[in-house]
């Protein structure tokens, strides 16, 4: 591995790190933000993942008039419906799964054994997805949106900061006086808990260092596809080889600050996406066993009710099969996407409020409700 590669792995894993510690500390999940505003009306992380997209808008804008990263960024393309319907599964999933692909990780770093289930699920959606691509590569184009543009500032046009500038006049008051009242705080932490706002802010900087080291916002569903290719590979190696999504390389780039090409796809190969992305999610998973450890929480809980089990699973699935169509997972929309306001991210994002709210639907009415023996006990 040369030294650009090594520092940017090594890079990743630190930040990776980071995230995971900090995501653990103040149980910031994103499909937990969404489970609790549909499910419980809780509105305090929802605020708090506004302010980490407004911060992350600013520390965007800032790099990319340095010229440190590309704008837009590196596999953001025009827009098309698949952006709605890939976030609509995507939230659907996330909900049932109870929890997304990154907040899986710090949860698989802390013992959880339904993020188990879930990381399976993940694999395996994506491998179903690879068995249709090409029928779907063939259906997309007509959901494509010939708009002409990337990015909002692009359609308009304007200026990128012009954007930028424009969102952050617009919230920032709003999320000044959610500060000064206390929306975006838990009034009764736990130890060692850190409060949604400063959990927002803090994830803000680290998705900024990541963007910066890696040269394109962070991203773990492709790193999902390619374990579910390595797998594929050990049991038949002439039916990948005869996948064209496994061999296909959409990632191809040169990154800014040291000028590495960074080339890679969904395929059982060490490339540019295992670069950036595994370093990444092992952080993640040892930020979360790290605060697990130090809480003296970090215990393998082996058991759990089966309905459970089967939603981490269906939804781990219906997760790793939206990240193909969308494409890309909430982490990617939201904090790399929506900052720069990505037509397709502002689409994802629609649809994942809408998949969400169907997700919690399903929960309650699957998952959640009473068991009919239980309440025949009662009567």
């Amino acid at each position: 591995m040369r030294g650009a590669e090594t520092a940017i792995a090594f890079a990743q894993l630190l930040i990776g790190g980071g995230i995971g510690f900090v995501m653990h500390r103040a149980d910031f999940c994103f499909a937990g933000t969404f489970r609790d505003l549909f499910l419980l009306q809780r509105r305090t992380m929802i605020r708090a993942l506004l302010l980490l997209v407004v911060a992350l808008t600013g520390l965007q804008a800032f790099g990319y008039l340095l010229g440190l990263f590309a704008y837009p960024f590196p596999l953001f393309g025009p827009p098309s419906l698949a952006n709605l319907l890939g976030g609509i599964m995507f939230g659907v999933g996330m909900v049932l799964a109870g929890g997304c692909v990154v907040g899986t990780l710090y949860r698989l770093g802390a013992g959880s054994f339904l993020a188990m289930v879930t990381v399976a699920g993940l694999v395996g959606g994506s491998l179903i997805y690879a068995e249709v691509d090409r029928w779907w590569a063939k259906a997309v184009v007509a959901l494509k949106l010939d708009v002409g543009a990337i990015t909002l500032a692009q359609l308009l046009p304007v200026a990128p900061w012009v954007v930028a500038g424009g969102a952050i006049l617009l919230l920032a008051p709003l999320l000044v006086a959610w500060g000064r009242n206390g929306s975006m705080s838990v009034a009764h932490g736990p130890e060692g808990y850190i409060q949604p706002w400063l959990a927002a802010l803090l994830l803000a900087g680290l998705i900024f260092l990541s963007t910066l080291a890696a040269g394109l916002p962070p991203g773990v569903t492709t790193t999902y596809t390619k374990m579910g290719g390595y797998l594929l590979q050990a049991v038949s190696s002439p039916h990948l080889a005869a996948i064209p999504f496994f061999q296909r390389e959409p990632l191809n780039f040169t990154h800014a600050l040291s000028g590495l090409a960074i080339v890679g796809g969904a395929g059982p190969r060490l490339d540019g996406i295992a670069l950036v992305q595994f370093p990444l999610m092992v952080g993640i998973v040892a930020g979360g066993s790290v605060s697990a450890w130090r809480l003296g929480e970090f215990r393998f809980y082996l058991r759990a009710p089966q309905r459970q089990v089967v939603s981490a699973l269906v939804g781990g699935t219906v997760m790793g099969f939206a990240s193909r169509i969308a494409p890309g997972c909430n982490i990617w929309h939201i904090a790399g996407g929506l900052p720069i306001l990505s037509l397709q991210s502002i689409l994802f994002v629609v649809g994942l409020f809408s998949g969400a709210w169907l997700g919690t639907r399903l929960l309650l009415g699957l998952v959640l409700r009473p068991d009919r023996s239980s309440q025949a006990g009662k009567e």
